[in-house]
């Protein structure tokens, strides 16, 4: 039996590497998660989008065909022209390509939410943002980033294992003491020895003195990806800070855009009206009809659009900040715990089995 008293401490610091490793695995599965669950949130409101759009287009198109219809009508009475009916058309014809288009659109829309989601969209709720989870701040919020974010708490844990390493490789420069304990019985060997008994005790010092260089290359590397991850965690948080207020930015536009939008959709509904009526008086043409028309399905469009990016926008801060996650969201799911099969497996000195049962 051989015990190692001392290695100039690589076992404890391979150990406490370890741990550093594992912890900033589990800071990589979070970020996994968040790309995850903001995956599923944009696709979730792409999909309200590009529904509400269809609709919309629909909706359109059958004002048009009615425009049409009353356009033809007013010709054989003499009303109108021919111009004016052949405008109707090239409206409706227009239309009708624009519900196709969107139709075409919501149909990629749905096999990507299949593809993230699991399961086909069916009476989906209304979108909320996520603003009641967010710091009130941009301050707050970046300070929050470069704490929680899970890139940079990873990049941390990447420090601690590189700065073990380092001690870990100046260790084999270091003395290594070993016992070394031995007991061996003889039984009926020879006539002249029936039984025989020896027991050892050996205490072994080793000084490492020269080995051509290679633990002190080692050293220097090691010293050099220890700069190197402190540069890496700096990057990160220039490039978290840089995240968190690029999407703070944009949630901030996304409320002014979905106010100016909800404004436009009530003006172009009101002027809308106004020209109906002076074009039913002959003060206003077939054209400024149809003009009208494709100005109120543009600001609706331009409303469900700045809608999406608004709640989008709020999720992406949350995910820049680091607190994108089923807790934090209330989520009814089952929710992993990485610290279950950490303990399952970290006192398991013998065995082959998983603690899946592989």
């Amino acid at each position: 039996a051989t015990q190692t008293l001392y290695n100039g401490n690589q076992t404890a610091n391979k150990t406490r590497a370890a741990e550093s490793q594992v912890s900033g695995a589990r800071e990589g599965l979070r970020v996994l998660e968040q790309q995850v669950l903001f995956q599923a949130a944009t696709i979730y409101m792409d999909y309200l989008r590009d529904a509400a759009i269809v609709e919309v287009q629909r909706s359109n198109t059958r004002v048009l065909e009615q425009t049409l219809k009353q356009t033809r009508d007013r010709f054989n009475v003499g009303e109108v022209t021919r111009t004016d009916v052949a405008q109707s058309e090239a409206q409706l014809a227009a239309g009708r390509t624009q519900q196709l288009t969107a139709e075409s659109n919501l149909t990629t829309t749905r096999s990507n939410f299949r593809r993230i989601i699991g399961s086909e969209p069916e009476n989906l709720a209304p979108g909320s943002p996520v603003d009641r989870f967010l710091p009130s701040t941009l301050q707050q919020a970046i300070e929050t980033s470069l704490t929680e974010n899970p890139s940079v708490t990873a990049a941390m844990f990447g420090i601690d294992v590189n700065y073990l390493q380092v001690k870990i490789n100046e260790g084999a420069l270091l003395p290594t003491v070993t016992v070394t304990a031995q007991a061996q019985q003889s039984n009926e060997q020879s006539l002249q020895s029936f039984r025989s008994f020896g027991a050892s005790a050996v205490a072994q010092l080793t000084v490492p003195i020269y080995q051509g260089g290679a633990e002190y290359a080692l050293i220097r590397q090691s010293k050099e990806n220890l700069a190197q991850q402190r540069l890496n965690l700096d990057t990160t948080r220039d490039q978290t800070r840089a995240n968190v207020v690029t999407a703070w930015g944009q949630l901030v536009a996304g409320k002014a855009q979905v106010s100016s939008a909800q404004a436009q959709v009530t003006a172009s509904e009101v002027a809308l009206n106004g020209v109906r009526e002076e074009a039913k008086a002959g003060q206003r043409t077939t054209l400024d009809v149809l003009n009208a028309q494709q100005a109120l399905v543009n600001a609706r469009n331009a409303l469900v659009t700045a809608q999406h990016d608004r709640v989008v926008a709020s999720y992406s801060v949350l995910n820049a900040i680091g607190r994108l996650s089923p807790q934090v969201l209330n989520l009814p799911t089952t929710v992993y715990d990485p610290s279950v099969h950490y303990h399952q497996v970290r006192d398991s000195w013998a065995g082959v089995r998983t603690p899946d049962g592989r």
